[in-house]
């Protein structure tokens, strides 16, 4: 008999300080597992590495297969907006690695990177920021 696939969601946050990982259910409103990059470190520039973030992703992994997860749709996130980097930090790529190698179905790999549709005004004045 083949086993039914209770599928839920990876949001995973990929900036260059840290990698923050939450699975919700399907529907994204109730939280199973959160785990971020500091809280697997110990200093501060470790944060984002890729290595924190295989961490805390196999740490937010065992926590929801124990709640019956066994497939998991990703969705990346940049920082991204008016002034943030559009392309996700180091963590990102290792995160998702580490939620397949737990023996976690992985479905669809999306990017959620907010983009700005030409708001605010960005920052550094009229000639841009001088270096």
């Amino acid at each position: 008999m083949k086993q039914e696939i209770k599928w839920g969601i990876a949001h995973i946050y990929s900036s260059y300080n840290n990698t923050i990982i939450h699975i919700t259910d399907i529907s994204g409103t109730e939280t199973l597992a959160l785990s971020s990059g500091g809280q697997v470190v110990k200093s501060d520039r470790m944060e984002s590495s890729p290595t924190a973030a295989m961490i805390a992703a196999k740490k937010a992994a065992e926590t929801a297969m124990d709640k019956g997860i066994n497939g998991i749709h990703v969705k990346i996130k940049a920082p991204g907006g008016h002034n943030g980097p559009n392309n996700p930090g180091p963590g990102a790529q290792a995160a998702v690695r580490a939620l397949s190698r737990m023996g976690l179905r992985i479905g669809i790999i999306e990017d959620v990177t907010p983009m700005p549709h030409d708001g605010c005004r960005k920052k550094g004045g009229k000639r841009g920021r001088r270096v």
